[in-house]
């Protein structure tokens, strides 16, 4: 089943992945702890404003995992402050779902003291508080629902981003994972090059 580009959020770790039929030549890389996806060397030239962005950031006290351009308004939001339920709501009520031939819905999750997953679809804003691994997707998997995935503070976040990326969905192009004990957040990357 092809559910798209999804998040698993946790208490205390998450993991992002990138599943793509358009867009498949891109990548993770670590720019000083925040991860960013783009295009590999070998991609074709596109002028897709969806297809680079920054997945996982710290803000605050706290780390965001994300498809697009709003993980870098929920981060800001958690550095000036904000509870991490309205860091997260805020930017994804503002940035409203992807503007492009699906509709595609903007998926994030916040990882801290009180972690959070959510959603904007074109009919819906959902955010809600996480007590176990939770993923929402793209497509198809679009609202929040638990999902067996073990994991806690102190497991290896390249690893979490290997069985995101090794999880039965259709199109893995790369993936992330990250992990967070008491404010220490660690992150780590797969891709498969």
């Amino acid at each position: 089943m092809y559910i798209g580009r999804f998040v698993i959020v946790a208490p205390d770790f998450g993991a992002y992945r990138v599943s793509s039929r358009s867009f498949p030549n891109r990548r993770i890389t670590d720019r000083g702890g925040t991860l960013t996806v783009g295009p590999t060397p070998d991609a074709p030239e596109n002028d897709n404003p969806y297809v680079s962005y920054n997945c996982v950031r710290e803000g605050g006290d706290a780390v965001v995992v994300g498809n697009g351009s709003h993980v870098d308004p929920i981060a800001e939001k958690l550095d000036l402050g904000y509870p991490a339920r309205d860091a997260l709501a805020t930017p994804l009520l503002a940035l409203d779902y992807e503007k492009d031939d699906y509709d595609t819905p903007r998926v994030a999750g916040v990882i801290g003291e009180e972690s959070y997953v959510g959603v904007v679809r074109r009919d819906a804003l959902r955010v809600e508080a996480v007590t176990e691994p939770t993923l929402v997707a793209t497509y198809e998997e679009n609202e929040p629902t638990p999902i067996d995935f073990a994991g806690d503070a102190s497991a290896d976040p390249a690893e979490l981003a290997r069985r995101a990326y090794d999880l039965d969905y259709e199109h893995a192009v790369c993936a992330a994972g990250v992990t967070y004990d008491e404010g220490d957040v660690a992150v780590g990357y797969s891709n498969d090059e």
